[in-house]
């Protein structure tokens, strides 16, 4: 019996290492490192196509540090910590991840069809923000004049197709007493959250047509610059005035703070904050030119660039969907893509002047390309996210320079947000 249970204990062991090898050859080999997927996969005898889910070492990698996670945050006593949920939702990325290390020759870039613009609507002063929900099905913005309006965008295509019917503004949300700066959807349910000049984060659900107020208030104690919702949807990332960012359970209220954080210069408000595809780790951009980027288990700063963009303030970060690199924009008129993995700059997108609006760079819905505002020229600039070559430039169509720019995650529409005109554009590809 004794030789049995040795016995079905070594079958068992043998079993978690053949799925321990499987899981490493998949991960590798998705993210584009075949040298070495090939590699563990022929020392360990592990078929190289195996049939695994490409981001399950991930989620259990995250799983299992947000299990054992037993630190506590500045600000907060040991006895609260952050729950074990935190860090452990996967999102699967809809495409390939594209390995951005690799140097690309230029004439090889890849041209972004033309596209068309089409005014949708107008605030009553500045456009300051926009944002897509993870479906693609809606997009809202956010305006100085302190309304939030929702679009649903298979009405907007109706609209757009000729259908006078059509009336792709579905609600309007009017509860802040400042400027709204940023906006996000939570990744399961019909809530939309947003952040404001007045210290508050606000929740809207827009699922009743009636409601014009929020059901939810986070009273901050500064200026809420950003907002992202972690992919649980239970976690709550908040950029504000303050140096260090703002994490919130959404259910208990509860405010936790990063253990440490590095600081640089004497300004280091957060204009953006990103989680990554997985939750398991953020991004901040910081007016004191920093990006920063901190464990989505722990909240500790596991990374900080400073003077990412020369001496000019960062004013957004996001990240590529495979999680190894950051996207930034700065006052210094340059994208910039990063390493995340050594802290390095592989790729540099020049030829847009960006001096004064605190605007960002973005990815299209494939990755394929990298799009940003020209404040010089008043164009919307595109890049073949690879090559780093400037492959389009179309007029803004707006009156005045657009302050914000945003892409849908699931197909090649965008919209753009005007200053002077204080209009949305939606725009999509030419036919």
């Amino acid at each position: 019996m004794e030789n049995s249970g040795s016995l079905e204990q070594a079958l068992q062991e043998g079993n978690i290492l053949r799925q321990l090898n499987a899981l490493i050859v998949a991960h590798l080999r998705h993210h584009n490192l075949s040298q070495a997927a090939s590699d563990v996969a022929s020392a360990t005898m592990t078929p190289l196509n195996v049939e695994v889910s490409p981001n399950r070492l991930l989620e259990l990698v995250a799983k299992g540090l947000a299990a054992e996670n037993n630190g506590s945050l500045r600000g907060v006593s040991s006895s609260v910590l952050l729950p074990t949920s935190y860090g452990s939702s996967i999102v699967t990325p809809r495409t390939a991840s594209i390995d951005f290390s690799v140097a690309h020759v230029k004439g090889t870039s890849k041209i972004l069809p033309k596209h068309e613009s089409k005014q949708l609507s107008e605030h009553k002063s500045v456009v300051r923000c926009a944002r897509f929900s993870s479906d693609g099905m809606f997009f809202a913005t956010g305006g100085a004049d302190t309304s939030i309006k929702l679009f649903e965008v298979p009405k907007v295509k109706q609209m757009l197709s000729g259908d006078t019917q059509a009336r792709p503004l579905i609600r309007s949300f009017y509860d802040h007493a400042e400027p709204i700066n940023d906006l996000d959807f939570h990744p399961r349910s019909t809530i939309l959250v947003s952040s404001a000049k007045d210290n508050c984060i606000k929740f809207f659900d827009f699922s009743k047509t009636t409601a014009k107020r929020a059901f939810k208030v986070f009273q901050d104690t500064h200026n809420v610059r950003s907002v992202s919702f972690h992919p649980s949807g239970e976690f709550l990332l908040a950029g504000t005035d303050h140096a260090v960012p703002h994490l919130y359970d959404v259910n208990t209220y509860q405010c936790f703070l990063p253990s440490t954080v590095p600081m640089s210069g004497e300004n280091g408000a957060i204009y953006q904050v990103r989680y990554s595809s997985t939750g398991s780790v953020y991004v901040t951009a910081s007016k004191d030119g920093s990006i920063r980027l901190f464990d989505g288990v722990s909240a500790k700063c596991v990374r900080s660039i400073s003077s990412a963009h020369g001496k000019a303030e960062v004013t957004s970060a996001v990240f590529t969907r495979d999680q190894r690199f950051v996207l930034s924009s700065g006052k210094d008129s340059t994208v910039k893509l990063w390493e995340i993995a050594s802290g390095r700059m592989v790729k540099e997108y020049i030829g847009a002047k960006r001096l004064k609006l605190r605007s960002q760079a973005i990815f299209n819905d494939t990755e394929e390309f990298v799009i940003a505002i020209d404040e010089g020229n008043n164009e919307v600039v595109t890049w073949d996210a690879r090559t780093a070559e400037k492959v389009a430039k179309w007029p803004s169509n707006h009156n005045g320079v657009p302050r914000w720019i945003e892409h849908s995650p699931v197909e090649s529409v965008f919209v753009t947000c005007g200053t002077t005109d204080r209009s949305v554009r939606f725009w999509k590809e030419f036919v």
